[in-house]
């Protein structure tokens, strides 16, 4: 339906409106406002591509209720739209405007009003226009607010002046950048969250006349300018006009320099004057400002000139800029100095506010254009799950921290942020990078090399975008597959999760810590610390969580085994920095019950930093802080007493800063505490070179997504396949074979990538760029027809394969109990049950973890874990199709049933469908010889142990697990699969002579 009489007389609309609403908003020489919605029914709750109001939500509870009520005191017309909302996530309503029909042109109006009926909620009410692009829903996003802070109806006037670029979430990932008014689509309220209420909204129009001081602005190149003592500083200064049209009459600015830091005279030479944008100027027209600057013969701190902007006939800048005359001449200056020297002085000349600065990260999207890393003497910035600038690209990634970085050169001390990306697995919120596959793939390849190589593409795609911190890698040790973070372990054993942090140094370099200053290495997290992968089941306190962030119950001794061991090679290793848990842990006996990590001084400042000698710096996870015990203050004393050195208050970093102020002038944190974390932070700032260097190096973007890169990602998807089964020898196939390929996770890239994959949840379909496995088959040379749900025909073919397995999820989404189980949907399960009805078939199942296949398995010839895989699903199709052998081993125990969760290696009742360490191999035949052959391979894997030859003793161990499983087949008991689990530790601990005693002890029960 189409609206076709938006313009109503002057006359009969002016009546509707209050008499000070006219006086005041209108003006005799206005034209008449023009309606946008009435809400009488002209336009119909309805979405894209015709016009219509619709709601929307971060999940199926939070769209708000939304109906068009009679009210006999509606502002005009006979009804309102009302509408009921309860959000968690976010949620809210839209207008769009026909996609079929021609945009409207809302240039020759002042602004956008609106009636709003006030419940005096105090909460801010996000709206939002949508400007320029193809359609409501392809569109640039332009955003403001209003606080709902009084009661009944009032009219709501937004000035289009007051709307900016909205900069965490685009549609089309931005348009050019210009709120043009001349082709717009609609708009959007976005709800309070957190808070169940109503509303009523009525009467949406244009208002008022355009005038050049809303449509032009003026701005400056940059905010901060900063200089060397004795340099000059050139501002430069631009006009700029909605449409891009030329201004109708001149602009001028004055300017003048004052107040500030510096000294006029001393430091630099005063400057005032005007500069005068003609009549006709075209937009975007530039004019330079000079502010000299003295040198002296003193070394000082930053000192900053502020250049005070007057303009008239267009909008002035948000805000001053500011001239900075560099520090210089301090020790903690000088790149030659010990860096334990470098940190001493800076800390010697900061405040209490500076290093409480220093120890406050906070969101990128909560600090709008970056003022506040100034103002508040911020340490560090971070990017959570999917918050990236528009466009995602390298380019804008590395112009936006630049852009942060500079904001810090306006502090005393000019000390650059740290900033922060959770990059678990490839630069992952980076549309193009490239994605490797999830820890347990990697933990299933049992490849340190290879690992070390993935987070060295990691940390070189990483830092090319110019991001020297990298939250990873994650060393939980998942003991528990119903956990939905259970793809972020290498696996349930901590000997293989220690001899996967060889990735460590992939991201870091030397262990010494004099690689960070290259361009392609990155700090490094180890987390979560500890024992997040040991939560039980149904401990959990957040929300509908049924794992994540729960209670890990151990004894002393299950702690130290299963949970520290990885911490302590991470710290061995030289690891940067390391986030303890959400978690909480109650170690048997200690008398003190389930305690949140964060609180945990015994296990940080003890444990980590004292035994350990751990010497980064402690940052914790996102407001983590904030599920600790007691009020904010006792929330920011407790975690920074306990050892946590900076602390992740995404949205909360002014109120957290303030807090740590005066828990220290109140004595209750010592400076002491203080002075330590500081210094852990600013060392690690110095053993990045970020004084010297704080500025993207993108020398290395051009290798983002490469060839080379994708390469290594190809390889280990290959290497994480794990053969599960594989009757009459089905895998690998023929090219030569017609291949019917079915399933879910077949032909979807991001079921494939998996959570944390441009967004925190991840999603389904073509979201970045890469091949999924169903085109890496085609690309083989294989003759493939594919049939998602199987329902095209099954005859003629050779062999079937079926890629099923989940859909994406993070953290304690993905918690089993928490809308989520084990099994495979009916759909896949439809197709599995068709297409191995109907012919030889391998099973492929994509998923974080295993799923119960056990009913099915009798009709399966191949079955294959090929766990998410990330962007190259060319490797798949390379085992698939024989280019590579399959050598994977499964990282985690595949259990015959939920019921039997948790199960793991060394457990003492051990009966799984597959058990740990198991995986076929296409790579060559099993040696002959049976038990003779396997004394003999035990001898010589004895000899290799006391020899210390590891390649040798992994070789022979190799042999005789090889000859095992072909012993075995698929009559896998427990009293065989607990000797071959315990052999794959054993194994991964050096002992390879018991290893393959348990081996032969398997062998025996096959």
């Amino acid at each position: 339906m189409r609206r076709t009489a938006l313009i109503a007389s002057a006359a009969l609309l002016t009546a509707l409106l209050p008499l000070t609403a006219v006086g005041t908003a209108s003006g005799a020489a206005d034209p008449p406002p023009v309606p946008v919605d009435r809400f009488e029914g002209e336009v119909p709750f309805a979405g894209q591509p015709a016009e219509g109001i619709f709601t929307w939500g971060g999940d199926a509870d939070d769209p708000p209720a939304l109906q068009l009520t009679d009210r006999a005191d509606a502002p005009e017309g006979a009804k309102v739209l009302t509408g009921t909302y309860d959000i968690s996530g976010y949620g809210g309503f839209t207008h769009d405007f026909a996609a079929t029909e021609p945009a409207h042109d809302w240039s020759a109006h002042r602004g956008i009003r609106f009636w709003w009926d006030g419940r005096n909620t105090t909460r801010k009410i996000s709206f939002e226009i949508k400007d320029g692009g193809a359609n409501g829903e392809a569109s640039e996003l332009w955003t403001t607010s209003f606080t709902d802070d009084f009661t009944g109806w009032k009219q709501i006037e937004i000035p289009f002046a007051d709307f900016v670029y909205r900069t965490d979430y685009q549609p089309v990932g931005g348009i050019d950048h210009v709120l043009g008014l001349t082709q717009m689509w609609g708009y959007a309220l976005t709800l309070p969250v957190g808070l169940q209420g109503q509303f009523a909204m009525d009467d949406v129009e244009l208002y008022g006349r355009a005038d050049q001081s809303l449509r032009a602005s003026v701005t400056t190149d940059a905010a901060v300018y900063p200089v060397r003592e004795g340099g000059t500083a050139a501002v430069e200064v631009s006009v700029a006009t909605t449409g891009a049209a030329p201004i109708d009459e001149p602009v001028t600015v004055a300017y003048e320099s004052a107040g500030g830091t510096a000294t006029p005279g001393r430091d630099y030479t005063p400057v005032h004057g005007e500069i005068t944008f003609p009549a006709g100027t075209l937009s975007g027209t530039s004019r330079v400002i000079k502010v000299p600057t003295l040198r002296d013969k003193s070394a000082e701190a930053a000192e900053t000139i502020p250049l005070k902007l007057t303009v008239t006939g267009a909008k002035a800048p948000a805000e001053t800029p500011q001239v900075v005359v560099d520090a210089h001449g301090l020790p903690y200056l000088d790149p030659k100095l010990p860096v334990k020297k470098r940190v001493a002085d800076l800390l010697s000349r900061m405040s209490l506010a500076e290093k409480a600065g220093q120890m406050t990260q906070a969101e990128r999207g909560a600090v709008g254009n970056g003022g506040d890393v100034a103002a508040y003497d911020l340490g560090s910035l971070l990017s959570g799950g999917g918050s990236t600038p528009t466009p995602n690209t390298p380019a804008a990634w590395a112009k936006m921290i630049d852009g942060f970085q500079l904001r810090a050169q306006a502090t005393r001390f000019q000390i650059p942020l740290i900033y922060g990306v959770d990059a678990v697995h490839g630069h992952n919120n980076l549309a193009g990078a490239t994605v490797m596959p999830h820890n347990i793939g990697i933990g299933a390849t049992r490849d340190p090399a290879l690992a070390e190589r993935t987070g060295a593409v990691t940390a070189a795609e990483v830092r090319a975008t110019g991001i020297p911190w990298d939250f990873a890698p994650c060393l939980c040790v998942s003991r528990d597959e119903r956990w939905g973070r259970s793809y972020e372990s290498f696996g349930e054993d901590p000997a293989l999760v220690e001899s996967m942090e060889t990735i460590v140094q992939g991201l870091q370099g030397a262990r010494s810590g004099k690689d960070l200053k290259r361009g392609d290495k990155v700090l490094a997290t180890a987390k979560h610390y500890v024992g997040d992968g040991g939560t039980g089941y149904g401990t959990s306190t957040t929300g509908s969580y049924t794992l994540d962030q729960g209670v890990t119950k151990v004894t002393r001794q299950e702690l130290e085994a299963v949970h520290l061991a990885p911490f302590k090679t991470a710290v061995d290793r030289g690891v940067g920095t390391v986030m303890p848990s959400y978690s909480s842990l109650d170690i048997v006996g200690d008398g003190l019950g389930p305690v949140k990590m964060h609180a945990r001084a015994d296990m940080i400042n003890g444990v980590l930093k004292g035994r350990m000698g751990f010497d980064g710096f402690v940052i914790s996870d996102w407001n983590a802080i904030d599920q600790l015990p007691g009020d904010y203050a006792s929330h920011v004393r407790t975690s920074v007493n306990a050892g946590v050195d900076m602390m992740m208050v995404p949205y909360s970093y002014k109120d957290f800063r303030t807090a740590l102020v005066a828990e220290v002038t109140a004595g209750r944190v010592s400076e002491r505490r203080i002075d330590d974390a500081v210094s852990r932070i600013l060392t690690q700032k110095f053993e990045l070179g970020l004084f010297e260097k704080p500025y993207a190096d993108t020398g290395g973007a051009s290798r983002i997504g490469s060839a080379a890169h994708r390469a290594v990602a190809r390889q280990a998807a290959a290497e994480s396949q794990v053969l599960l089964k594989n009757a009459d020898g089905v895998l690998p196939l023929k090219k030569s074979q017609k291949v019917y390929v079915a399933g879910s996770n077949a032909d979807d890239l991001g079921n494939q990538t998996g959570g944390w994959t441009l967004t925190w949840q991840g999603s389904s379909g073509p979201i970045t760029k890469g091949t999924t496995i169903l085109q890496g088959m085609r690309d083989a040379g294989g003759d493939v027809t594919y049939s998602k749900d199987a329902s095209a025909p099954t005859t003629g073919y050779d062999v079937g394969v079926v890629v099923v397995g989940e859909t994406p999820y993070a953290e304690g989404v993905g918690d089993v109990g928490n809308g989520n189980d084990l099994e495979l949907t009916a759909a896949d399960k439809a197709a599995v049950d068709k297409v191995c009805a109907a012919m030889k078939c391998a099973v492929l199942i994509v998923s974080g973890r295993p799923q119960l296949v056990g009913d099915r398995l009798g009709a399966i010839d191949a079955l294959v874990a090929s766990w998410l895989p990330g962007t190259e699903g060319a490797g798949v199709a390379d085992v698939l199709y024989g280019k590579r052998p399959f050598t994977g081993q499964l990282p985690v125990t595949w259990p015959r049933s939920e019921a039997q969760l948790p199960v793991n290696v060394g457990d003492t009742a051990y009966d799984p469908q597959f058990p740990y360490g198991w995986g076929l191999t296409t790579l060559g035949r099993a040696p002959a010889g049976g038990l003779p052959a396997l004394k003999a391979l035990g001898a010589a894997a004895a000899a290799a142990e006391r020899a210390h030859r590891g390649t040798a003793g992994r070789a022979l161990v190799t042999k005789a697990r090889l000859l095992v499983q072909q012993k075995a087949g698929q009559h896998i008991t427990a009293a065989l699969a607990k000797p071959f689990a315990d052999a794959d530790h054993l194994l991964l601990t050096g002992r390879y002579g018991a290893a393959v005693q348990k081996l032969t002890e398997a062998y025996r029960a096959a």
